[in-house]
């Protein structure tokens, strides 16, 4: 499977119905104002003919009338000129109170129903950006992978409601409008109706178009994305490298295929307005010269005609607009093509059916002729086997990028292999359940990650029904405690994004607190000292001897003195396991790898602590 996002387009733009059926069970929970908001939409639009239709009685009546003539109603005579004069005036404020009001709800409604369906959205999303592979995250950046998981889930529900309320407004203001035309003259409203059928006839031409610059434009806002975000985290990069050019470059550019985008969709869509504008001046122009051959001829009075004309500006002003809001609904239905797109992205790594719930570890681990390609006929683990026994600690060493990272994120199925298998106590890994697969592991890394919040948070993340006798016990064995109680705040002291305000020496020993608290029978070191200075090493040392007591462990080390404490040494050279055995064994074998790798990269460290 392809995980790349950016591969990903949205093929289903144009199939509204399927869309629409996408999204239902997310309007469903909130279809009742829906509804109600659908349904205000209605004499929103219809009353947007009520000032036109009212031109009618006040010119023919008020201005062109009898001022003699009187209406009798049950005994009491209305001097009908004065009256209407008086009344349409206070009748129009009326009106547009009136619609203020249904408009102040339809906007509420709109904003409510469309949060609510856009909140709803993420949170699946986030439930299925959550459980993706390791691969996902290797092969998309964060500013696509925030685009697609945020920003299109807002671009396609928030606007939904909206743009059926519009709709439905608009449908329903051409309704009302084209019904007042033929109130007032049927012959003039087949003009101004065939003339607007006429205008809005290139719309069918710019779908696709209007598709493909949306997609691109949208990709491209993810990269923006992307280059804020390691602004961000690479800051010190940038600053010690002076890589501040590079990064305006590379932002410049953006923006401006940003802006070749954006002036790409005004070519394709832009040249509407003027057009339907030019055609609606046609139709205009046609019923004004017939309009005046009506009123000359007695056909139609003065109020008539100007109740038409106004009732056809504002017919025609929604279709003078279209490409626009074409364009609009276009991209709405993009984004939603795009976040449906997301849903079908089905991790590979998944619990089987009937899966075995693992619940700890007997007897052995055990690799059996693994295979494993990062990218298709590009193998980094070739034929790789083998077995190691519970309690026992196995360092995996070799030069960088022979693949002793990958055999230990095989474990915990990061990735499956491609072939062969990995065992636990004879069963492969893969028909655990994998919730229980990962419970037995835990990870120590170069480089760990802590979240925004409290040390205390950070910790617990181990087990978070962890006692408070629990949660001191760790401290201690992880060598915090000094360190802890020399904040003010204590374990409820808040570390920054990723923990940057605290050293490395202090992030790993909270991860290794967390790695405790979690008492996994099985322990994972991945580097967890090389980017440490002397001092710093020994205390991490300390607590990570505290950490692996009676467990099975895998350990990835550049210090010699964590090699020679490991029960035996795999060595790992282009994706195969080349020796096998203790220090002192492989010491043995002349011009073995161990042995060179000694030479190069260990001797020196025994060298200077013996000289210490």
């Amino acid at each position: 499977m392809d995980y790349r996002l950016q591969n990903t387009v949205s093929k289903d733009a144009f199939k509204y119905g399927y869309l629409l059926n996408k999204i239902f069970p997310y309007i469903k929970p909130v279809l009742g104002r829906s509804i109600i908001n659908l349904i205000i939409a209605i004499p929103l639009g219809l009353l947007d003919g009520v000032v036109a239709l009212s031109l009618k009685p006040y010119l023919d009546f008020v201005i062109n009338g009898d001022p003699n003539h009187t209406w009798t109603f049950f005994g009491i005579t209305v001097h009908s000129q004065a009256w209407l004069a008086a009344i349409i005036p206070f009748g129009i404020v009326a009106f547009a109170l009136f619609q203020g009001v249904l408009k102040y709800l339809s906007n509420y409604l709109t904003d409510w129903t469309g949060l609510k369906i856009s909140n709803s959205l993420k949170i699946d999303l986030f439930k299925r950006l959550t459980m993706m592979d390791s691969q996902f995250f290797d092969v998309n950046s964060s500013g696509i992978v925030l685009t697609r998981f945020l920003s299109d889930p807002d671009t396609a529900s928030k606007n939904i409601i909206e743009m059926l309320k519009s709709f439905i407004a608009t449908f329903f203001g051409l309704i009302g409008l084209v019904a007042v035309l033929l109130y007032n003259s049927w012959k003039l409203a087949l003009i101004g109706v065939t003339v607007m059928a006429i205008a809005i006839t290139p719309v069918t031409f710019i779908r696709k178009r209007i598709k493909k610059v949306s997609n691109a434009s949208m990709v491209v806002g993810g990269n923006m994305t992307t280059n804020f975000n390691e602004t961000f985290a690479g800051n010190k990069i940038i600053t010690a490298y002076n890589l501040q050019e590079d990064q305006n470059r590379k932002f410049d550019n953006q923006i401006h295929e940003q802006f070749h985008l954006a002036m790409s969709l005004t070519k394709r869509v832009g040249w509407m307005s003027p057009i339907m504008y030019f055609v609606c001046s046609i139709g205009i122009a046609l019923v004004m010269a017939y309009g005046n051959h009506l009123i000359l001829s007695g056909q139609m009075t003065a109020g008539s005609f100007a109740s038409f004309v106004t009732s056809l500006l504002l017919l025609y002003k929604p279709t003078k607009t279209l490409g626009n809001t074409l364009t609009n609904l276009q991209g709405v239905f993009v984004a939603m093509g795009r976040v449906f797109e997301l849903f079908d992205i089905t991790p590979q790594i998944q619990s089987p059916k009937n899966a075995i719930t693992l619940t700890g570890l007997n007897n052995s681990i055990e690799f059996k002729n693994v295979y494993f390609e990062y990218e298709p006929n590009t193998p980094v683990l070739k034929n790789f086997s083998l077995s190691v026994n519970k309690n026992e600690t196995i360092a995996l060493v070799g030069n960088s990028g022979g693949g002793k990272s990958t055999v230990v994120s095989l474990l915990p199925r990061f990735y499956d292999v491609t072939s062969g298998s990995i065992e636990f106590d004879g069963v492969d890994i893969r028909k655990f359940e994998l919730k229980s697969l990962r419970n037995q592991i835990s990870f120590v890394f170069q480089d760990n990650f802590l979240f925004s919040g409290t040390i205390k948070d950070n910790i617990l993340m181990g087990n978070e029904n962890a006692s408070a006798e629990d949660i001191e016990r760790v401290i201690k064995m992880s060598h915090l405690d000094e360190f802890i109680q020399s904040l003010e705040k204590g374990l409820d002291t808040y570390v920054g994004e990723r923990g940057t305000t605290l050293s490395g020496g202090q992030r790993q020993r909270v991860a290794i607190a967390r790695a405790m608290l979690k008492d996994a029978p099985i322990v994972i070191l991945d580097e967890a000292t090389s980017a440490l200075d002397n001092k710093s090493e020994a205390i991490v040392q300390k607590a990570l001897d505290n950490l692996i007591q009676n467990k099975t462990v895998f350990v990835i080390a550049h210090r010699l003195s964590t090699i020679k404490n490991a029960d035996r040494i795999a060595v790992i050279n282009e994706g195969e396991l080349a020796e096998l055995g203790t220090h002192d064994e492989l010491m043995q074998i002349e011009n073995g790898k161990y042995k060179n790798l000694y030479e190069m990269q260990f001797k020196s460290q025994e060298d200077n602590i013996a000289a210490l």
